[in-house]
């Protein structure tokens, strides 16, 4: 994986700090090449040196930070362009002779120049290495504050991955006349799909399913939040339309907010009774398949967005061998890297096929995974 450009991700008084720094401790290297030419270069172009041995250094500075390990598309051409123009100035401003003998004069004026031009360097590489010196400090800070930041926000999803998993049942429970299989995939490291499987009082078994719009901590924490919420009203009411009414009731004040921040939770609520007896009800969440087809379930809106909301029940009796399946839009959702969705069509064929939770979901993630995945496949067995 590309990472991005530390020059993207410094912040930009740090790169104009850095970027002088190298200029004053480059243009020492001007300074210094007039010593070495024994002050004979004319005016223009020991100014014009002096200047541009920190321009060229900041180009290849800047140049290195930015394309790392493909530094050299920076540095050869600006290599070239310097020698060029330095080999320009020389000829331009060609150096002045000096008189052999030295007279005193010019002696004292050589040795003035050499003094101003050796203090000069020290004053450049002074102010240089000061500006290294603030941008080191600078940036340990920074570097400081990111790792605790980073370690901090990984104790935290750590912490919602745990509670997520108590809250997504890893072995679902035993139900007398049923066969149970399910899996749970989020697409970020937390996700906002989530199922239980409640126990009621009259022996009965309530299976939920639902998903929450988003990704990541948010929706894990919303996720936590409704099964918190489920326990509490199960033992209310066992009629799935009911449970749903309350469980809507209970998030709208939570839910509201701008188009941009409301969470909308779809849920499918499905009552097992031992006589083979389904009753299903949902809040907008995609139907489940009988035996590879899709069922038709009457229409609604998802929990938590209009609190005088009621939800319809639908009966079903299953005979020896059906197979209901409920999922998540995630499944056919998933999109492959030229944006083709994996489509109704496809998860049909594969329920008709026999397709377990397990296969249906791994058909899907293969395909290309873009959102969370959940999937509980319900067989009725005398």
């Amino acid at each position: 994986m590309n990472r991005p450009s530390p020059w993207r991700t410094t912040p930009l008084r740090t790169r104009i700090v850095f970027l002088l720094a190298v200029f004053f401790i480059f243009a020492g290297i001007g300074f210094a090449g007039d010593v070495i030419d024994l002050g004979r270069q004319p005016a223009p172009r020991f100014a014009a040196s002096v200047v541009l041995s920190g321009l060229f250094a900041m180009g290849y500075a800047a140049g290195g930070v930015i394309l790392r390990n493909k530094w050299w598309k920076a540095f050869i051409p600006l290599m070239v362009v310097q020698i060029l123009v330095m080999s320009w100035l020389a000829n331009r401003f060609p150096d002045v002779p000096l008189p052999v003998p030295l007279s005193a004069a010019a002696t004292g004026r050589l040795h003035e120049r050499i003094t101003w031009v050796g203090i000069a360097i020290i004053v450049c590489v002074t102010v240089g290495y000061i500006g290294l010196i603030h941008v080191s400090i600078r940036e340990a800070r920074r570097y400081y504050r990111t790792e605790t930041e980073k370690a901090t926000l990984e104790s935290e999803m750590a912490a919602a991955r745990e509670v997520q998993r108590v809250l997504v049942p890893e072995d679902l429970p035993s139900v007398p006349g049923y066969t149970m299989d399910s899996v749970y995939r989020p697409a970020a490291e937390v996700g906002g799909d989530f199922f239980q499987v409640v126990p009621l009082k009259s022996g009965n078994s309530l299976v939920v399913i639902g998903d929450v719009s988003g990704k990541g901590l948010r929706a894990a924490m919303m996720v936590s939040t409704i099964v918190g919420m489920l326990g509490a009203v199960s033992l209310l009411t066992e009629e799935p339309g009911e449970i749903l009414a309350e469980l809507n009731r209970r998030l709208h004040g939570r839910m509201r907010g701008s188009l941009e921040t409301c969470l909308a939770t779809t849920c499918l609520a499905v009552r097992l009774e031992a006589g083979g007896r389904l009753t299903l009800s949902t809040a907008g969440h995609q139907p489940p398949y009988l035996n590879g087809k899709e069922m038709e379930l009457p229409g609604s809106i998802p929990l938590g967005l209009n609190e005088t909301e009621s939800y319809r029940q639908t009966r079903l009796e299953m005979r020896d061998g059906d197979r209901v399946v409920l999922l998540t839009d995630g499944i056919p959702e998933s999109r492959d890297a030229q944006g083709e969705i994996f489509g109704f069509s496809r998860v049909e064929s594969l329920l008709r096929d026999g397709a377990s939770a397990k296969a249906l979901a791994d058909a899907a993630q293969q395909f290309g995974q873009n959102d969370d995945i959940t999937a509980i496949g319900i067989s009725r067995q005398a």
